[in-house]
């Protein structure tokens, strides 16, 4: 990369017209400013991975690497790749995981999370009551438009343990507003252990179990995760 790209990459034209004006024709000071900025390009992009990491508010670092890919449930297996390669949420695509409980939902919706954030997309890790008692809150308080909004900067928003927890039909209803702000804008992941049919268990109304259904599963990658315990199958 030449100084002019990357002073123009970190903002800071002034230092190459400097160079260019006070040393034209010294290639050795040029290149010692080369090596100094392309070092300051990467500490800011560790910077960014850091911070964009912390926001998230992921409850654990689980990484691609830490899997034990024979372990999870066929489908699991295959999604890994495409997961991998974060082109779902340059698509504008859902994931949804559904499946028993400790077959990978989780760890997988985590990896794919962390390396969004390392690839530069904004992302927001969340479980499904955690989401709900923040825009309750934020409803009580009378800041519920300004909640939503924040969520049209989330290029990736997780939501985990949905169907784990209920609730009651004006928390189903707040989530049925979140997501259909996302709605073919931006990415979820969801993952549940509840089959589609069983939904209705959840936000107790059919007609908006059907709605929420609607939006979420147009175009989305869905995964089934029902097998073996993915965390018995690890310790064993």
């Amino acid at each position: 990369m030449n100084l002019e790209t990357l002073c123009k990459e970190l903002r800071i034209g002034g230092v190459h017209s400097y160079i260019q004006e006070y040393y034209p024709d010294r290639p050795d000071i040029e290149e010692i400013f080369i090596s100094a900025l392309q070092a300051e390009q990467e500490k800011r992009k560790v910077n960014r991975q850091m911070r964009a990491l912390r926001q998230a508010g992921f409850p654990t670092m689980k990484r691609f690497e830490d899997l034990v890919g024979e372990n999870l449930p066929e489908d699991g297996k295959h999604a890994v790749p495409g997961l991998r390669n974060l082109g779902f949420i340059s698509e504008r695509r859902n994931v949804i995981l559904i499946g028993n409980a400790g077959t990978g939902k989780t760890h997988l919706a985590i990896s794919t999370g962390v390396l969004a954030c390392e690839a530069g997309y904004r992302v927001l890790f969340r479980t499904a009551a955690g989401l709900i008692n923040e825009m309750i809150e934020a409803r009580h308080e009378n800041r519920l438009t300004l909640y939503l909004r924040q969520f049209k900067k989330i290029d990736l928003l997780i939501l985990d343990e949905l169907g784990y927890v209920s609730f009651d039909l004006a928390a189903a209803e707040l989530l049925f507003q979140l997501l259909a702000t996302r709605y073919e804008t931006m990415s979820t992941i969801i993952t549940s252990n509840l089959s589609f049919s069983e939904w209705v268990k959840v936000f107790h109304d059919p007609a908006l179990t059907g709605a929420i259904l609607d939006r979420i599963t147009q175009n989305a990658i869905i995964l089934n995760m029902n097998g073996k315990s993915y965390r018995r199958e690890k310790k064993a």
